[in-house]
Protein backbone atom coordinates (compact mmCIF):
# COMPACT_ATOMS: atom_id res chain seq x y z
CA UNK A 1 0.00 0.00 0.00
CA UNK A 2 1.43 3.36 -1.04
CA UNK A 3 1.98 5.95 1.70
CA UNK A 4 0.71 9.35 0.62
CA UNK A 5 3.12 11.96 1.98
CA UNK A 6 2.63 15.70 2.32
CA UNK A 7 5.76 17.83 2.85
CA UNK A 8 5.44 21.06 4.85
CA UNK A 9 8.51 23.31 5.07
CA UNK A 10 9.05 26.96 4.22
CA UNK A 11 12.41 26.23 2.55
CA UNK A 12 11.96 25.30 -1.10
CA UNK A 13 15.25 23.42 -1.34
CA UNK A 14 14.45 21.32 1.74
CA UNK A 15 11.05 20.38 0.31
CA UNK A 16 12.60 19.52 -3.05
CA UNK A 17 15.25 17.32 -1.45
CA UNK A 18 12.70 15.49 0.66
CA UNK A 19 10.40 15.08 -2.33
CA UNK A 20 13.14 13.43 -4.37
CA UNK A 21 13.92 11.09 -1.51
CA UNK A 22 10.30 10.13 -0.83
CA UNK A 23 9.56 9.57 -4.51
CA UNK A 24 12.56 7.24 -4.72
CA UNK A 25 10.81 4.80 -2.37
CA UNK A 26 8.52 2.31 -4.08
CA UNK A 27 5.96 2.40 -1.27
CA UNK A 28 5.59 6.20 -1.06
CA UNK A 29 4.45 9.15 -3.12
CA UNK A 30 4.41 12.90 -2.53
CA UNK A 31 0.86 14.21 -2.86
CA UNK A 32 1.56 17.83 -1.99
CA UNK A 33 4.01 20.44 -0.75
CA UNK A 34 3.21 23.30 1.60
CA UNK A 35 5.26 26.38 2.48
CA UNK A 36 3.16 27.36 5.50
CA UNK A 37 1.22 25.61 8.24
CA UNK A 38 -2.04 26.92 6.86
CA UNK A 39 -1.27 25.42 3.46
CA UNK A 40 -0.42 22.13 5.17
CA UNK A 41 -3.82 22.00 6.88
CA UNK A 42 -5.64 22.75 3.63
CA UNK A 43 -3.64 20.19 1.64
CA UNK A 44 -4.10 17.54 4.32
CA UNK A 45 -7.80 17.74 3.55
CA UNK A 46 -7.66 18.08 -0.23
CA UNK A 47 -4.75 15.77 -1.05
CA UNK A 48 -5.89 12.93 1.24
CA UNK A 49 -2.43 12.54 2.76
CA UNK A 50 -1.62 9.65 5.08
CA UNK A 51 1.30 11.41 6.71
CA UNK A 52 2.66 14.94 6.91
CA UNK A 53 6.34 15.70 7.39
CA UNK A 54 5.92 18.99 9.26
CA UNK A 55 8.50 21.68 9.95
CA UNK A 56 7.89 23.61 13.16
CA UNK A 57 9.02 27.05 12.15
CA UNK A 58 6.94 28.29 9.26
CA UNK A 59 5.25 31.62 8.42
CA UNK A 60 1.52 32.34 8.62
CA UNK A 61 0.82 29.34 10.88
CA UNK A 62 3.61 27.37 12.53
CA UNK A 63 3.87 23.59 12.51
CA UNK A 64 2.63 23.19 16.07
CA UNK A 65 -0.63 25.03 15.46
CA UNK A 66 -1.06 23.26 12.13
CA UNK A 67 -0.56 19.92 13.88
CA UNK A 68 -3.12 20.87 16.52
CA UNK A 69 -5.71 21.74 13.86
CA UNK A 70 -5.10 18.51 11.99
CA UNK A 71 -5.19 16.32 15.11
CA UNK A 72 -8.44 17.90 16.30
CA UNK A 73 -10.22 17.47 12.95
CA UNK A 74 -12.31 14.29 12.97
CA UNK A 75 -12.17 14.13 9.18
CA UNK A 76 -8.37 13.89 9.45
CA UNK A 77 -8.28 11.30 12.23
CA UNK A 78 -6.14 8.92 10.16
CA UNK A 79 -3.56 11.54 9.19
CA UNK A 80 -0.26 11.27 11.09
CA UNK A 81 2.20 14.11 11.63
CA UNK A 82 5.96 13.63 11.77
CA UNK A 83 7.57 16.83 13.05
CA UNK A 84 10.94 18.15 11.93
CA UNK A 85 13.27 19.53 14.59
CA UNK A 86 16.73 21.02 14.81
CA UNK A 87 17.23 18.76 17.86
CA UNK A 88 18.99 20.52 20.74
CA UNK A 89 18.04 24.02 19.59
CA UNK A 90 14.33 23.37 19.12
CA UNK A 91 12.44 23.69 22.38
CA UNK A 92 8.96 23.08 20.99
CA UNK A 93 9.11 19.28 20.83
CA UNK A 94 6.93 18.56 23.86
CA UNK A 95 4.37 21.10 22.65
CA UNK A 96 4.30 19.47 19.23
CA UNK A 97 3.71 16.06 20.80
CA UNK A 98 0.95 17.48 22.99
CA UNK A 99 -0.58 19.03 19.87
CA UNK A 100 -0.92 15.57 18.35
CA UNK A 101 2.32 14.82 16.51
CA UNK A 102 3.16 11.12 16.38
CA UNK A 103 6.88 11.68 16.60
CA UNK A 104 9.73 13.77 15.36
CA UNK A 105 13.00 13.53 13.51
CA UNK A 106 16.14 15.59 13.15
CA UNK A 107 16.40 17.74 10.03
CA UNK A 108 19.83 16.40 9.16
CA UNK A 109 18.76 12.77 9.57
CA UNK A 110 20.12 10.25 7.10
CA UNK A 111 17.90 9.53 4.06
CA UNK A 112 17.21 5.90 4.98
CA UNK A 113 16.22 6.94 8.51
CA UNK A 114 13.74 9.46 7.16
CA UNK A 115 12.07 6.82 5.02
CA UNK A 116 11.98 4.38 7.94
CA UNK A 117 10.47 7.10 10.15
CA UNK A 118 7.72 7.75 7.60
CA UNK A 119 6.90 4.04 7.45
CA UNK A 120 6.90 3.72 11.24
CA UNK A 121 4.54 6.62 11.85
CA UNK A 122 2.29 5.81 8.89
CA UNK A 123 1.84 2.32 10.33
CA UNK A 124 0.34 3.85 13.47
CA UNK A 125 3.40 3.62 15.70
CA UNK A 126 5.03 6.60 17.38
CA UNK A 127 8.61 7.40 16.50
CA UNK A 128 9.83 6.95 20.07
CA UNK A 129 12.82 4.65 19.89
CA UNK A 130 15.21 4.28 22.82
CA UNK A 131 18.23 6.54 23.07
CA UNK A 132 18.32 10.16 21.88
CA UNK A 133 14.62 10.38 21.05
CA UNK A 134 13.48 9.22 24.47
CA UNK A 135 16.06 11.41 26.20
CA UNK A 136 14.94 14.44 24.23
CA UNK A 137 11.29 13.84 25.11
CA UNK A 138 12.28 13.54 28.76
CA UNK A 139 14.25 16.77 28.59
CA UNK A 140 11.39 18.84 27.26
CA UNK A 141 8.83 17.30 29.59
CA UNK A 142 10.78 18.34 32.69
CA UNK A 143 9.29 21.80 32.61
CA UNK A 144 5.68 22.86 33.30
CA UNK A 145 2.99 21.72 30.90
CA UNK A 146 2.75 23.98 27.87
CA UNK A 147 -0.94 23.24 27.47
CA UNK A 148 -3.63 21.29 29.34
CA UNK A 149 -3.26 17.51 29.06
CA UNK A 150 -5.07 16.09 26.04
CA UNK A 151 -5.72 12.70 27.61
CA UNK A 152 -6.58 11.27 31.01
CA UNK A 153 -4.15 10.16 33.69
CA UNK A 154 -3.08 6.60 34.50
CA UNK A 155 -5.08 6.24 37.73
CA UNK A 156 -7.66 3.96 36.14
CA UNK A 157 -5.10 1.52 34.77
CA UNK A 158 -4.35 -1.90 36.22
CA UNK A 159 -0.89 -2.63 37.65
CA UNK A 160 0.04 -4.53 34.50
CA UNK A 161 -1.17 -1.70 32.28
CA UNK A 162 0.89 0.77 34.30
CA UNK A 163 3.93 -1.44 33.74
CA UNK A 164 3.27 -1.50 30.03
CA UNK A 165 2.75 2.27 29.93
CA UNK A 166 6.07 2.77 31.71
CA UNK A 167 7.88 0.70 29.09
CA UNK A 168 6.13 2.51 26.23
CA UNK A 169 7.35 5.80 27.71
CA UNK A 170 10.89 4.43 27.82
CA UNK A 171 10.79 3.80 24.09
CA UNK A 172 10.18 0.04 23.91
CA UNK A 173 8.17 -1.42 21.05
CA UNK A 174 5.63 -4.20 21.50
CA UNK A 175 8.14 -7.01 21.00
CA UNK A 176 10.52 -5.47 23.53
CA UNK A 177 7.70 -4.95 26.03
CA UNK A 178 6.70 -8.59 25.59
CA UNK A 179 10.26 -9.72 26.29
CA UNK A 180 10.62 -7.49 29.34
CA UNK A 181 7.37 -8.68 30.94
CA UNK A 182 7.34 -12.29 29.77
CA UNK A 183 4.31 -11.79 27.52
CA UNK A 184 3.54 -12.72 23.94
CA UNK A 185 3.88 -9.86 21.42
CA UNK A 186 0.14 -10.09 20.75
CA UNK A 187 -0.66 -9.71 24.45
CA UNK A 188 1.67 -6.71 24.70
CA UNK A 189 -0.02 -5.13 21.68
CA UNK A 190 -3.44 -5.76 23.24
CA UNK A 191 -2.35 -4.07 26.48
CA UNK A 192 -1.11 -1.03 24.58
CA UNK A 193 -4.37 -0.78 22.63
CA UNK A 194 -6.44 -1.02 25.81
CA UNK A 195 -4.34 1.63 27.51
CA UNK A 196 -4.82 3.97 24.57
CA UNK A 197 -8.56 3.34 24.72
CA UNK A 198 -8.79 3.98 28.46
CA UNK A 199 -6.75 7.18 28.26
CA UNK A 200 -8.31 8.44 25.04
CA UNK A 201 -4.85 8.66 23.48
CA UNK A 202 -4.41 9.13 19.73
CA UNK A 203 -1.18 7.13 19.61
CA UNK A 204 1.88 6.06 21.59
CA UNK A 205 3.30 9.58 21.57
CA UNK A 206 0.44 10.75 23.78
CA UNK A 207 1.00 7.76 26.06
CA UNK A 208 4.52 9.05 26.63
CA UNK A 209 3.15 12.48 27.52
CA UNK A 210 0.82 10.91 30.10
CA UNK A 211 3.59 8.82 31.64
CA UNK A 212 5.91 11.79 32.13
CA UNK A 213 3.34 14.39 33.14
CA UNK A 214 1.77 12.06 35.70
CA UNK A 215 5.16 11.21 37.22
CA UNK A 216 4.85 7.53 36.34
CA UNK A 217 8.17 7.92 34.54
CA UNK A 218 10.67 10.58 35.52
CA UNK A 219 13.26 12.20 33.25
CA UNK A 220 16.81 11.02 33.58
CA UNK A 221 16.13 7.41 34.53
CA UNK A 222 18.90 5.03 33.43
CA UNK A 223 16.48 3.11 31.21
CA UNK A 224 16.37 6.06 28.82
CA UNK A 225 20.06 5.72 27.92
Amino acid sequence: MTIRVLLADDQTLVRAAFALLVESARDMEVVGQAATGREAVALARSARADLIVMDIRMPDLDGIEATRLIASDKDLADVRVLVLTTYDTDEHIAEALRAGASGFLVKDTRPAELLDAIRTVAAGEALLSPGPTARLIARFLRGPALSPPLVGGPDGLSDREREVLTLVARGLNNAEIAGALGLSPLTAKTHVSRIMGKLGARDRAQLVIVAYESGLVTPGTPDLD
